[in-house]
């Protein structure tokens, strides 16, 4: 197979199945860059294909782009992220998921002893009040 040199944003996103429009929206956030042609074209390095499968699959497990452009901001542009990038990324986010999971599952229990009670009662209910702002 012979390597890509260069994509064009049309080439980037068929490749990588996410749109043009945010792929434009990633480079303007820095997550990836690319160069000008003399045309005022955009060509992205065939590594950035790496970074869009990376921002991607962070973004899978509910990662916001904030957190995604922190860690890749480690990386220069010029270069691909690497499986050892990845591990080291993953262990950073463990406790922040973790965290989220743990968010979510207490969330589901409410919601199951809400469905439960069927009130949905302003003064009762902690989905409806979560903070217990109504008094």
């Amino acid at each position: 197979m012979t390597r890509v040199e260069e994509l064009t944003v049309g080439e980037l996103a068929a490749r990588s199945g996410v749109p043009a429009s945010a792929l434009r929206f990633y480079e303007r956030q820095g997550l990836i860059h690319s160069r000008r042609t003399t045309g005022n074209q955009r060509r992205y390095s065939g590594g950035t294909l790496r970074r869009v499968a990376f921002i991607r699959a962070s973004q899978s497990v509910g990662l916001p782009l904030s957190a995604i452009g922190e860690v890749l901001a480690l990386v220069p542009a010029d270069h691909t992220p690497t499986r050892e990038f990845w591990v080291r990324a993953s262990a950073c986010w463990s406790e922040q998921l973790n965290e989220r999971i743990e968010r979510m599952e207490r969330t589901r229990d409410r919601f199951t002893e809400c469905v439960g009670c069927g009130c949905l009662s302003f003064e009762r209910c902690a989905l409806v009040d979560p903070g217990g702002l109504v008094t």
